[in-house]
């Protein structure tokens, strides 16, 4: 097997050379890219290559014939991928790093239709919703640097070794693929003005649901694909100033914070508004748009997790 790292942001020290010399000793050929935090689509050509090298030709059905097929069992239980029985060897990529990085790796794989390779992750963040909905450790778990640097140990001997449970991989129409969440909200941080519908059902719309400021929607493990709910707080923090003689005296609200009894599943979620924000793990688009779709993609993930 291959194991490429992307290490984004250039994690990897010394202090980690245990996982990657057991890694080899177990006939794992080891390669190592240091990538900027977030890597750009130049950065990633490397693993582009090694994608090329491992699978020449699909001889699998493409996505336009995927998309022909008369039913609908793609839309189902995630399965593994049919290019493996083609494989030269397997190809495991290892992001290090955050959401943005690992969506950003998930974006390039996507694009380039090589999603057959499986795909580790070791979360570096504070806090990494991916990690969390994937069952994994975060590295900055421990309490001092010597235990943050052995959770890491181990994070990284997980993903290069442990196996592949396939999920499946949530993108928008904009062609960017979702690591760990994404947000729907008004680009001005006020409330939001617009319709949110998640397959047939109406998430929140405007004129029906007052002090609401958008969606935030999360991958699932397993179909539909995805669940979302409606904040009642903007994603910024103190986005809208506090009017009224008791303002200062009222407890901040915490940003984002969402309406638990709004929670739906779903395979797609459709926006509409005049002005709409739409951020990626974090990422936020660099101009409005009045419409965007979040959908579960016809090729599921080969993911390394619990």
């Amino acid at each position: 097997m291959i194991c490429a790292l992307v290490d984004c942001g250039g994690h990897l020290t010394e202090a980690h050379t245990d996982a990657l010399a057991e890694a080899q000793q177990s006939g794992i050929r080891v390669e190592h890219f240091r990538v900027a935090s977030i890597p750009s689509r130049q950065e990633l050509k490397a693993i582009d290559a090694l994608a090329r090298e491992i699978l020449p030709e699909d001889p699998t059905p493409s996505l336009d014939e995927i998309a022909a097929q008369p039913d609908v069992s793609h839309l189902g239980e995630p399965g593994p991928a049919p290019q493996k029985q083609y494989l030269r060897e397997p190809l495991r990529i290892v992001v290090i790093g955050s959401d943005a990085a690992l969506s950003a790796v998930l974006t390039r794989m996507m694009r380039a239709d090589y999603l057959w390779a499986e795909v580790g992750y070791v979360p570096t963040g504070e806090h990494s919703t991916a990690a969390m909905n994937w069952g994994l450790k975060s590295s900055e778990t421990g309490q001092g640097p010597s235990d943050q640097g052995a959770v890491m140990e181990e994070a990284l001997s997980f993903a290069m070794t442990a196996p592949v449970k396939p999920a499946p991989l949530i993108r928008n129409d904009a062609g960017l693929a979702v690591a760990g969440s994404a947000t729907i909200a008004e680009w001005s941080n006020e409330e939001i003005i617009g319709e949110i519908i998640v397959d047939d059902a109406v998430l929140l719309r405007a004129d029906r649901d007052k002090d609401v400021f958008g969606a935030k929607l999360v991958p699932m493990t397993d179909a539909p694909g995805i669940v979302a709910a409606k904040a009642v707080t903007s994603f910024e923090a103190e986005a809208a100033p506090r009017r009224g003689l008791f303002s200062r005296l009222r407890k901040p609200a915490q940003p984002g914070q969402l309406d638990p009894a709004s929670v739906v599943q779903g395979r797609a979620v459709q926006a509409g508004g005049p002005s709409l924000s739409v951020s990626v793990d974090g990422v936020r688009a660099k101009r409005p748009v009045k419409r965007v779709t979040f959908y579960r993609h016809l090729r599921d993930l080969q993911i390394v997790r619990p």
